[in-house]
């Protein structure tokens, strides 16, 4: 895809999780800066060898069982966690430590990210409506864009994989962010978890890894500083 000035299609949903590998919130507007969406993954629970949270065990991240039962939303620059219970519990109280520690079964705390990134790959996901089409009819049922987790859902009447064809472009969203497409995202265990009504699903992977070498939807880095909103339009440049 190389025609410049196309309209590729308008942002359907804005995704931000202040946590990492918990679930996040659903936004209107986000303001976007270098390192992404504004507190996108600011948080992380972090474990006594300094390891991250994640659905999967790495040189930086240590898998921890049920992430997808805990809930962060933002009041202000402060996270406000929400236990499998119910219970909200703010980040900036020490409390929320010895919760996470009592339900995890071992000793965490919340950290704030510093020298060592919390992103998997990139700082913004991006998947399209399109992508999620193609998939659903192969699998036989609609799947639901949560499972991937992305920060930006592109609603767009292209068929396939539109994004794979974005890679290496320049994408401005609404009047002032411009992206610049990096990478197909690679995909883990995480897509077939259970998160709140969704079930557990072990056909998710199984499909990408068959069909789509184990990647849905590109990661992207911020060229351009600004504001995004719900119906804005991206256009490549």
């Amino acid at each position: 895809m190389d025609n410049k000035n196309q309209i590729v299609g308008k942002v359907k949903e804005i995704r931000r999780f202040p946590v990492k590998s918990i679930l996040g919130e659903l936004l209107q507007t986000v303001s976007i800066d270098k390192r992404g969406l504004i507190g996108d993954r600011l948080w992380a629970i972090k474990n006594m060898n300094g390891k991250f949270g994640s659905g999967k065990t790495t040189r930086r991240f240590q898998q921890m069982d049920g992430l997808f039962n805990y809930k962060a939303r933002y009041e202000d620059t402060t996270p406000i966690i929400t236990m499998p219970d119910g219970t909200d519990y703010r980040g900036d109280d020490n409390a929320v430590n010895e919760k996470l520690s009592e339900r995890l079964g071992y000793r965490v705390t919340l950290a704030r990210e510093e020298s060592i990134s919390h992103f998997d790959e990139g700082p913004i996901s991006i998947i399209t409506t399109s992508a999620l089409r193609k998939v659903s009819q192969e699998l036989g049922e609609a799947v639901d864009p949560r499972r991937f987790r992305a920060n930006l859902l592109i609603d767009t009447e292209s068929t396939g994989c539109l994004e794979d064809h974005l890679v290496n472009q320049l994408i401005l969203v609404g009047p002032s962010v411009i992206l610049r497409v990096v990478a197909p995202l690679q995909r883990c265990i995480m897509v077939n978890n259970s998160q709140e009504e969704l079930k557990q699903d072990t056909r998710l992977l199984r499909y990408l890894v068959n069909n789509h070498e184990s990647t849905f939807g590109v990661w992207a880095k911020v060229e351009r500083f600004g504001k995004i909103n719900i119906d804005d339009k991206i256009i490549l440049v």
